[in-house]
């Protein structure tokens, strides 16, 4: 009983903390208007403030660069037909179920790199952040990545400059949305790729990610410990078999972004607002 009325008394106070952090970080921001203001709900100021060690100074410091970066780069304004050649492959997509958390899954596959254009590659990563993002349950606030590393070769690599890029806008402006990521069956030679990436990943970060390997058991329970095998593809070890059908997954997304236009839309007055994002329905299998 004692323990439990510790653990109690300890949530409570993590939560009043929780909250004079946000409001002190909401007071620093002064009033904000249109998209920032949509953008700033409180559980997003949350992350911003867990990304940076709960320093409300520097949680302001570095919504102040999103806010610049999405002034400039405008991620929630990327539609569909802009990109839609990027996934003819199939390298990466919004899976159609979640991990056992309920968390939105992202699946890479980079051996089916398609194209050459690095500014592409990454509005199309954006892209898929945003409509992950657009599209996690209530309550979740987070996602998965699986990434399989069948027909990866250091010729599909994308360059270090690009990953380092790439690696700071994921950690830069959407902070705290990763979960977990599991890196499938990577090949030997990837390791080498791996260790100059990986000092480009803050510490928070590096300990989210998971090599898993099917011949070695502990990894076999691993997946099974984070996703139904029943709904985990054959190529990361479960049973489903699942297949990137192109033109399917092109309607979904053009439907997706008439829900995101009208979230954003300047003016809009009503929004189910969960985690600074619009609630909205799962791809169906």
């Amino acid at each position: 009983m004692v323990k439990e009325n510790c653990a109690c008394l300890k949530t409570i106070e993590y939560k009043f903390f929780t909250i004079l952090q946000v409001n002190e970080l909401k007071a620093k921001l002064g009033p904000l208007v249109g998209r920032n203001a949509i953008y700033c709900s409180d559980a997003c100021l949350k992350r911003y403030l867990v990304a940076r060690n709960w320093n409300v100074d520097k949680a302001k410091k570095m919504l102040e660069e999103t806010f610049k970066w999405r002034s400039m780069y405008k991620p929630d304004e990327i539609r569909w037909p802009e990109i839609a050649f990027e996934s003819e492959t199939g390298k990466l997509y919004r899976a159609s179920f979640h991990d056992r958390e309920g968390r939105t899954v992202l699946i890479m596959k980079p051996g089916k790199q398609n194209t050459t254009s690095l500014e592409n590659q990454i509005r199309h990563l954006v892209y898929l952040m945003e409509n992950a993002l657009l599209n996690l349950p209530e309550g979740q606030e987070q996602m998965s990545w699986l990434i399989d590393f069948n027909g990866w070769s250091l010729s599909t690599s994308v360059p270090i400059k690009s990953a380092r890029e790439t690696v700071n806008i994921l950690q830069n402006h959407y902070p705290e949305r990763l979960a977990l990521a599991f890196l499938y069956n990577p090949p030997r030679i990837f390791e080498a790729f791996w260790k100059v990436v990986k000092y480009f990943l803050d510490p928070k970060t590096f300990q989210k990610v998971r090599f898993v390997y099917p011949k070695k058991q502990e990894s076999v329970e691993l997946m099974k410990s984070y996703f139904d095998e029943e709904n985990l593809p054959s190529e990361f070890g479960g049973k489903a078999q699942l297949e990137y059908v192109h033109e399917e997954y092109s309607r979904l997304m053009i439907q997706d972004d008439v829900k995101c236009a009208a979230f954003w839309e300047p003016g809009e007055k009503q929004h189910h607002v969960v985690n600074g994002y619009t609630s909205a329905a799962v791809a169906p299998e």
